[in-house]
């Protein structure tokens, strides 16, 4: 049985190479032949994902990868925020400079 076309998105999102996705991916489909008894039929092919779905968060798991991808976008975020400050008080000072020359004008 052929695998679905989003089963190497789910192995990578799962951190899982495309050929052990596979070997679950087939048993998935074995357990869930086994459960409903019928093939091709809706409630099969929900019964095939779901498990799939399972036994690649249980492999997932079993994984030593570091999840740190969060970690790392909210050091990005605090390390961009002198910079934002920065970019603020200039665009504040530069807007009272030109308050001034333009006081300074009319005065003239």
């Amino acid at each position: 049985m052929k695998a679905p076309k989003n089963l190497p998105w789910h192995a990578r999102k799962a951190g899982v190479s495309i050929e052990r996705a596979e070997a679950l991916w087939r048993k998935a489909v074995r357990e869930a032949t086994a459960d409903t008894g019928w093939v091709g039929t809706s409630e099969f092919w929900g019964a095939a994902e779901a498990r799939f779905l399972d036994l690649l968060k249980q492999e997932q798991n079993t994984l030593c990868t570091p999840h740190v991808e969060a970690f790392v976008r909210s050091q990005h975020r605090m390390g961009l925020l002198p910079l934002l400050a920065a970019e603020e008080m200039i665009a504040a000072m530069s807007a009272n400079w030109q308050r001034f020359c333009t006081q300074l004008r009319k005065a003239a």
